[in-house]
């Protein structure tokens, strides 16, 4: 691993100017917010529109009131989607959106009683984790590793997105192996009190003028993400972490997750990095670089596997020298010369180099946090990935992270499903290679039947396809015999209401793809996730007739995935 731009003097950026002007600005005192995000901007609607403006949670029934009121409270807030929407529409004076995003976020966590300084004063110490794909694997390895480290503390892992339970976005992972999202009381109780004491302080800032019903609503409250990092941070206060793994929502300079002081942060991840979120980080992986370098923090070590390509790595290095940090380029034969580690429940022939970049940035976590390694694994500049003690296999085979190479087991009716919520070309030549590594290849195409659910609603399903079929036919030798079946279906659980009628020009252009490249392969277009279970159950119970095993993948999109799981799990 190579150390570049040691400790180079510090430039100002967009994000550290706002926070000074935030100190004398009158945001704290006023009665209006800044209006780039305001809580609730009108958004356009659509006749296409694929996904709902707001995160709608049914509460269970069967849970605590408090818990309940929690999700109903979540469900009325803006959900992220409506926030991305707007980086489609320019503002009138072409200011960019970005720009606000820090000082609102500062705005809220001071309407939640937080801010910079009381974060650092708890003794919070975070691994903030940032890339286009494997930043939610690399921060579950963290999390797993540090957790062989703690002793009666716990330690804290914030990700995104959910899948099936909004709860999975806050873990607390201890070394007993017990913990993983938080509970149902814990979670209802930490809403709940963001929401209840951004309610009081804007009761104390708007007046008495303000109508009660306004103060108590989500009028007065961030958007989704945002509150829930507020939420995240105040749990992990409450409940005494001390170790935290933080992972971005989108970006980095202008992230939710940025408004973590210098004293909180101990070592930088970038990880994978690729073209995703062309709205709001640029149309080049050099201008997405930029925004995932955002979260380098003076002094501080940034850990990275070298880019192949020369400009994304002179980015990264002149954002380290502006922020002051020490960037950490592992290299690429490092990672391929290491064994990695096996039997993990995290799998993936991609996973090896997000365990890597996980050994660096816990080993940094763990030494600026105190902790002291016996052998070279504790010399910086000696240690390697070869070198890593038992406790970090322990953490990296027991790490798990709900729809990243997945499998469920289904033992009702005999199938294997193998979810992944990858949505970027890279990211779905490696999940084509994951499924025909554990079918195909393994055991060739004889008494199997293989089945593809696939979806994606935002991007151009045709070349995402294209590369998950390119990764499968690559792992299988050339065949394109990978999949007998494709489900190609909208990501909503249920039928349509009565006279509804959905949009599935996106999944027709999909299975157009499919017959293109294997005319052999059944497929069908679904305007449901139930429904097509239901036609996959059949064709599995029929099989087992036969004798034949039964795989499916779902994949190229989270939402998918998370209503694949939902469902499957009934």
């Amino acid at each position: 691993m190579r150390a570049v731009c040691r400790s180079l003097p510090r430039q100002p950026v967009i994000s550290q100017l706002f926070f000074r002007n935030y100190q004398s600005s009158p945001f704290l005192a006023s009665s209006k917010l800044p209006t780039f995000f305001s809580p609730s901007p009108p958004i356009p609607s659509s006749p296409t529109a694929t996904h709902p403006q707001f995160h709608h949670t049914t509460p269970k029934m069967a849970s605590s009131p408090d818990y309940q009121k929690a999700l109903s409270r979540l469900s009325a807030l803006q959900s992220n989607l409506a926030i991305t929407s707007l980086f489609s529409i320019p503002l009138p004076d072409n200011t960019d959106r970005n720009a606000a995003a820090i000082p609102e976020m500062l705005f809220w966590l001071s309407r939640a009683a937080l801010s910079p300084e009381t974060i650092a004063a708890s003794g919070l110490k975070c691994v903030h984790v940032a890339g286009t794909k494997g930043k939610g694997s690399v921060s579950a390895f963290v999390g797993s590793i540090l957790a062989q480290y703690s002793d009666q503390e716990k330690v804290g892992v914030y990700t995104s997105p959910h899948l099936v339970d909004q709860r999975e976005r806050i873990s607390l992972l201890s070394s007993g192996g017990d913990g993983v999202m938080i509970g149902e009381e814990k979670f209802g109780q930490y809403v709940n009190l963001v929401w209840d004491t951004m309610t009081e302080e804007a009761r104390k800032q708007l007046g008495p003028d303000a109508k009660e019903e306004d103060l108590e609503g989500p009028g007065t409250k961030p958007f989704y993400f945002r509150f829930l990092t507020i939420v995240a941070l105040r749990a992990f206060i409450e409940e005494g972490v001390k170790d935290a793994v933080i992972e971005c929502g989108i970006g980095g300079e202008y992230d939710s997750t940025n408004i973590l002081p210098k004293e909180s942060v101990t070592a930088a991840v970038v990880t994978q990095l690729g073209i995703d979120h062309v709205g709001m980080l640029g149309d080049t992986v050099e201008k997405i670089t930029w925004h995932k370098a955002g979260i380098f923090k003076e002094g501080m070590k940034a850990f990275t596997i070298r880019h192949s390509k020369a400009t994304v790595g002179e980015v990264l290095r002149e954002r380290a020298k502006e922020k002051g940090a020490e960037l950490m380029e592992i290299s690429e034969e490092e990672v391929r010369a290491w064994k990695g580690v096996q039997g993990g429940r995290l799998q993936g022939p991609f996973q090896k180099g997000n365990m890597a970049l996980a050994v660096y940035a816990a080993r940094e976590h763990l030494i600026k946090t105190g902790h002291k390694f016996e052998g070279r694994f504790g010399v910086d500049g000696e240690g390697g990935l070869d070198d890593i003690p038992e406790e970090f296999v322990k953490g990296l085979k027991e790490a798990s992270l709900r729809g990243r190479c997945e499998v469920v087991r289904d033992g009702k009716d005999g199938m294997e499903w193998l979810v992944d919520g990858a949505h970027t070309e890279d990211s779905l030549v490696g999940v084509g290679d994951w499924f025909a590594s554990r079918t195909v290849a393994a055991r060739g195409t004889a008494n199997r039947v293989r089945i593809l659910v696939f979806n994606q609603q935002e991007r151009d399903p045709k070349i995402l396809l294209t590369a998950l079929l390119k990764g499968a036919g690559q792992k299988a030798a050339g065949s394109k015999e990978v999949f007998t079946h494709a489900f190609f279906t909208r990501n909503e659980e249920l039928p349509p209401r009565m006279g509804e009628k959905r949009d599935l020009a996106v999944q027709t252009k999909a299975e157009e793809t499919m017959k293109e490249y294997n005319s052999a392969v059944e497929s069908k277009v679904c305007d449901n996730v139930s429904s097509t279970i239901e036609e996959i159950r059949a064709l599995a119970a029929k099989a087992r007739a036969e004798g034949k095993e039964c795989h499916v993948l779902a994949t190229g999109s989270f939402h998918l995935v998370g209503a694949v799981l939902r469902r499957i799990n009934e």
